[in-house]
């Protein structure tokens, strides 16, 4: 047995995700390819040296389909020796290859792996691939079946969150991630996208609204109030809560994820391995778990996730330094810190998804770096990150810095 090392993780930036954003015309294998050529020639890596590529993608269909992790693995001009993989866990598909990328490690079946993910949403639209659980109505009503917004929405009302309480959180999202940009925080991860001519695409996340206000905010109507009412959804959702009398819609596309293309890849390794192929770690996978609540509130899970993997790693609140919770949806952050009684100044401290948006299956990779490259600027130790998933699972890993 053998402990997972990371030992270095890049990111592109986020690119707004419409046919207007600048990484549109980026098609996803190319995303995925920019990343796994920067980690190997920034950590020096042969390509040979590397047993597989873990990717974590949602919308596995159109030009994400038919396992782009080995595809872009191809496409990479790699090793024929390297093999590939693509996985959904939906929105924790990245912080998922992660997690198996260093159980497999741990194990000692693996020697180096790079994981990550890839999601181009403006090029495949967001449940384009259908799916059983949202489109067959009987799976949809045995499970109370629910979109994510009005689950966000449900969290909200439970918790007494107000519109001003999730649009005042949206606020600090923009502003924080607005000072991280403008201090550099995100440098030492970021890998511009460029064409095939080598001219920049983006060289920063694209999203980010620094003249965010809350009055602005609460111009936006609800975006979910006609789907809970028109078509059912929120009765569903009162049967199953039926201490809810009324589901108050406060959340919109300013206090939700942005929709965004982007890539992420992180190397892992043993410590000997990473010793022989002279690379320097920077930190070491200390806990990881996965754990599901019930579906149709759907988002909680950051909360059951944080409680199971203290507890496995024996550790406390306290003895986290900071914590990255993706953004999913602002009630979703609230709740956690409220649950888990989470000092907020430790939370997405250079903002999350409200701001720079959600690549749904690259967003657990980016959110890792983030921390990372946030221990080291700081000189802090350990970090949390989890994310809500669909189905009510969640995801959590703990890293502890070199």
């Amino acid at each position: 047995m053998s402990d997972a090392f990371i030992f270095d993780s890049v990111r592109t930036p986020r690119g707004k995700g419409k046919s207007s954003g600048a990484l549109h015309t980026a098609r996803p294998i190319w995303l995925a390819k920019i990343v796994l050529q920067a980690i190997t020639k920034r950590t020096g890596i042969e390509s040979k040296e590397i047993n597989d590529v873990i990717l974590g993608c949602v919308t596995q269909s159109s030009e994400q389909g038919a396992n782009i992790a080995k595809s872009a693995v191809l496409y990479s001009e790699f090793d024929y020796g390297v093999a590939g993989v693509t996985l959904n866990r939906f929105c924790g598909s990245g912080l998922e290859a992660i997690n198996q990328a260093a159980s497999s490690i741990i194990a000692g079946y693996s020697d180096v792996i790079i994981a990550g993910g890839v999601e181009s949403m403006s090029r495949v639209p967001i449940s384009s691939d259908g799916g059983a659980w949202s489109i067959d109505p009987d799976v949809a009503n045995k499970s109370a079946f629910v979109p994510q917004g009005i689950s966000a929405d449900l969290i909200a009302t439970l918790k007494g969150y107000s519109r001003k309480d999730v649009d005042q959180f949206a606020v600090e999202s923009q502003k924080k991630a607005t000072i991280a940009w403008e201090e550099k925080r995100f440098k030492k991860s970021i890998i511009p996208v460029t064409d095939i001519n080598g001219v920049t695409l983006l060289d920063k996340d694209e999203l980010v609204r620094p003249d965010t206000t809350l009055e602005g905010l609460g111009q936006l109507k609800a975006s979910f109030e006609e789907l809970g009412t028109k078509y059912g959804f929120d009765g569903l959702a009162i049967q199953r809560y039926p201490m809810v009398e009324k589901i108050n819609h406060v959340h919109h596309a300013g206090n939700s994820s942005g929709i965004v293309d982007g890539a992420a890849a992180v190397l892992l390794a043993g410590k000997e391995t990473g010793k022989r192929l002279g690379l320097k770690p920077r930190a070491k996978i200390k806990a990881m778990t996965i754990s599901c609540d019930e579906p149709t509130i759907m988002l909680t899970g950051p909360v059951s996730a944080t409680n199971r993997i203290l507890k496995r790693a024996g550790m406390k609140i306290s003895d986290i330094d900071i914590f990255e919770v993706n953004e999913a949806f602002a009630a979703v952050v609230l709740n956690f810190m409220d649950e888990c009684s989470v000092d907020p100044s430790k939370v997405n401290v250079n903002g999350g998804a409200i701001a720079m948006g959600h690549p749904l299956g690259a967003t657990g990779a980016m959110i890792l770096g983030t921390a990372l490259d946030e221990l080291e600027r700081k000189n802090l130790s350990t970090a949390l990150i989890t994310l809500c998933i669909g189905g009510g699972m969640g995801i959590a890993t703990i890293i502890e810095r070199i």
